[in-house]
């Protein structure tokens, strides 16, 4: 560990709290509210706390790493126990107005509040994930992180939701391609006709072959479908405060979750 990292605290450890972790090495305290998740810590190289309260003490430096539901109301119970000045950094994919109600918080109680957009799967690229950032502090976050070895940190605006309105609104897009290559291969397995359907996609676009992005959809969908349908109401959101309405974006909220409820099913069984 450098000398130069700050004292961090995590909110909340799943998947990216611990993969970042675990890469970073670093002084850090953590809390989560299940208590595998707390016992899973030191593995880690993370200090588990008893308490959000005793996370937070002294932290320089706070990464909020929770559910999208839980941004919001976490940031508002956290909020009275930050250091003054400490950052906030809020990692979670929430519409830009969901971080501008969480940023009230933090900064009524005197933290500095960040809007980070994770811009792509964390494992495997963990530390190497590219990074959006906006906010007053968000220069000083850039610094920070990149002492925590943060390598793709990048700082769009001084504005509250400007890198989670990038995230949204790419996300409408990039979400919405799988639920569509979701349902029409569902479609075309029903009506015996996938292989042909899988050649006239082939025929039309050359990069990859449809199977393989079917594939790959389908188990990024079933794994983690109910994430990102909690992500994808977020992009809705995002769309209603701008005055469209999102039709495909909710389709996209109920495919991602129909899907993750059929993988664990399908893991169910397998167990």
């Amino acid at each position: 560990m450098s000398a130069a990292q700050p004292f961090t605290a995590l909110i909340g450890f799943g998947e990216a709290g611990s993969t970042f972790a675990r890469a970073g090495h670093w002084n850090a305290r953590g809390w989560d509210i299940l208590d595998e998740r707390r016992a899973a810590m030191p593995e880690s190289g993370v200090n588990a706390a008893g308490s959000a309260e005793a996370a937070l003490a002294d932290a320089a430096i706070v990464l909020s790493l929770v559910t999208a539901d839980s941004a919001l109301p976490v940031a508002h119970e956290c909020a009275r126990f930050l250091t003054p000045g400490a950052i906030w950094c809020d990692m979670n994919s929430v519409a830009p107005d969901t971080k501008r109600a969480a940023a009230r918080a933090v900064e009524e109680a005197g933290g500095r509040y960040v809007d980070v957009a994770v811009m792509a799967p964390v494992d495997p690229t963990a530390l190497g994930v590219p990074l959006l950032l906006s906010g007053a502090a968000a220069e000083n976050a850039a610094a920070l992180l990149g002492a925590l070895g943060f390598s793709d940190a990048r700082v769009v605006g001084d504005e509250i939701g400007r890198a989670s309105a990038i995230k949204m609104i790419r996300s409408v897009m990039i979400k919405g391609i799988e639920a569509l290559s979701f349902e029409c291969a569902e479609a075309a397995r029903e009506a015996g006709v996938l292989d042909e359907v899988l050649a006239s996609l082939d025929a039309s676009e050359k990069q990859a072959p449809w199977s393989e992005k079917f594939a790959y959809n389908r188990e990024r969908m079933e794994t983690h479908g109910l994430r990102r349908a909690a992500e994808m109401e977020e992009a809705a959101k995002t769309l209603l405060d701008l005055g469209i309405e999102p039709v495909m974006t909710r389709g996209t909220v109920v495919l991602q979750r129909r899907a993750a409820t059929k993988g664990k099913d399908k893991r169910t069984r397998a167990a």
